[in-house]
């Protein structure tokens, strides 16, 4: 059975087999045993924390291969970005160039240097291993983010962000950063990448330049790229826009790909998902839902078959997936149509 769990230290091993195949751009997990180690704790402690209002929380889930034990995947949340390490974006802009007693009127692109995401959640972490790119496991594990943040929404933010990798080679060369390396920083994009993940951010503010950029100013093979996905972000972002995610012109400030928002309350799978009692017994039902307990720190979810009765507001759900789920007849899940 595949199940979805918050991360443990014994987690370790497979957290960082994951950083190391997520690869260059993939900046929330670095491949530094001290920094996933921290990230493993920070996360447990969240679990674990009472919490009345969205702060520092970060919470790491991962997807887990019960018939033999592998972790095979992990996502994560963010409940307020910015509060302790500033969160940069660039937002692309308009500025006119008009002479009316010339007959000149030019519109050109900028990108100004902000931090207007501050204090919003963000999903990110999204990683599923190629065995189990199947049976619907990514959008599973993406979605059961939303059905924690349902059942727990004094944890969040009224605003929820993804940042979505943008167009870096093999090497991880990014043709956006080529330009600013060579304009401002000195320094190569799986450099800036890692120090960035492993929380060294200061040279952004440091370096990055203070001023509106032109975008008509940047290589041509810098601004082809702007606001473009990595093509193996795709399906994420097509996931993301099935929820009702979209694109408010900010781009990450070293690959320029496009960050996506949405208002938490209306996000697609929190605005759909119920509350059902459950029923332990047998089902015939053929549609699959995705299923979560009511927990924080024992939090789990699943995909399963299971019969509802909208009218009384209860779920049958046979043994094992009670089980798995950690739940008794009586408790409550929360659900939504996968």
């Amino acid at each position: 059975m595949i199940i979805i769990r918050p991360i443990q230290a014994s987690d370790y091993d497979s957290l960082h087999r994951i950083a190391i195949e997520s690869g260059h751009g993939f900046t929330s997990l670095p491949v530094n045993e001290g920094l996933l180690k921290q990230r493993i704790a920070h996360s447990e402690v969240s679990f674990n924390k009472e919490v009345s209002h969205p702060s520092s929380e970060g919470y790491l889930f991962v997807m887990e291969d019960t018939d033999t034990g592998k972790v095979v995947g992990t996502s994560g949340i963010e409940a307020a970005v910015g509060l302790e390490d500033a969160f940069y974006h660039y937002h692309l802009g308009k500025v006119v160039h008009n002479s009316r007693e010339l007959g000149i009127y030019n519109t050109v692109e900028t990108l100004s240097l902000c931090n207007d995401y501050t204090g919003a959640s963000e999903i990110c972490t999204l990683f599923l291993g190629e065995s189990h790119r199947k049976n619907k496991n990514g959008r599973f594990l993406s979605r059961c983010r939303f059905l924690f943040m349902a059942e727990h929404q004094e944890r969040f933010a009224e605003t929820v962000i993804a940042e979505m990798r943008g167009i870096s080679d093999e090497e991880g060369r990014s043709p956006f950063w080529n330009w600013l390396e060579e304009h401002f920083f000195s320094m190569d994009f799986p450099t800036a990448d890692y120090l960035t993940g492993i929380g060294k951010k200061v040279f952004i503010a440091e370096l990055m330049p203070k001023h509106p950029i032109y975008v008509n100013l940047l290589s041509k093979d810098a601004q082809k790229v702007i606001n473009e996905v990595h093509p193996k972000t795709l399906p994420a972002l097509r996931l993301l826009e099935a929820e009702g995610f979209s694109r408010r012109g900010y781009v990450d400030i070293f690959d320029g790909g496009p960050t996506v928002e949405a208002q938490t309350a209306k996000v697609k799978t929190i605005r759909n998902s119920g509350k059902y009692q459950v029923i332990i017994g047998d089902t015939d039902d053929t549609v699959n839902f995705i299923i979560c307990n009511t927990k924080v720190a024992g939090f789990r979810a699943v995909q399963a078959k299971i019969s509802l009765r909208a009218t009384a507001e209860q779920v049958v759900i046979p043994s094992d997936i009670a089980e798995a789920l950690q739940v008794n007849e009586g408790d409550f899940v929360r659900l939504v149509r996968n």
